[in-house]
């Protein structure tokens, strides 16, 4: 079983919350979200807000809380082989609640539908407030191009996003 190694980021000021699945094997590494060099979170949110891509752990907290945005994962432990979201096993959910009384959270949104699908079922129905699933930005989800994530992922900045058929 695996233990979440990464504290979340936010603070008083954050408005958006983005919720992934579980740390990958490089982000494991790395210490920090998204820490793949294909994954295209970073690239995605840098485009979204017209910002330099962050490159180091501390210039990526300073982005998402320069931007309002906290980040975290929708699962706290687990079993898993690999980084596959297809691979977490007997998934223990994280607790959104010190996110949820420090920050005035208006939008939840949660990348991709391994992190959606767990959302409404752990964190939903005691959050009580509905995610937004946005398509994963993972190199797997090969599917979508650079411009088409940064385009569905424009509600993250408050413009029109994607529809569920979309996804």
């Amino acid at each position: 079983m695996l233990i979440h190694p990464i504290p979340p980021v936010y603070d008083e000021r954050s408005r958006a919350l983005i919720l992934g699945s579980f740390p990958s094997v490089k982000s494991r590494e790395a210490g920090f979200f998204y820490g793949h060099p294909q994954n295209r979170f970073w690239k995605v949110l840098a485009l979204l807000y017209e910002e330099k891509l962050p490159e180091t752990v501390e210039e990526k907290k300073a982005f998402l809380l320069r931007n309002h945005i906290a980040l975290w994962d929708v699962i706290r432990s687990c079993e898993i082989e690999g980084s596959s979201d297809a691979a977490i096993r007997s998934a223990v959910p994280n607790d959104l609640g010190p996110i949820l009384r420090a920050a005035p959270i208006e939008k939840i949104y949660v990348n991709g539908k391994t992190a959606f699908r767990y959302y409404q079922k752990y964190m939903e129905p005691v959050a009580s407030v509905p995610a937004i699933c946005l398509p994963s930005t993972s190199p797997a989800n090969a599917a979508w191009s650079l411009e088409r994530l940064t385009a569905a992922w424009t509600c993250v900045r408050g413009r029109s996003g994607p529809t569920p058929d979309d996804l």
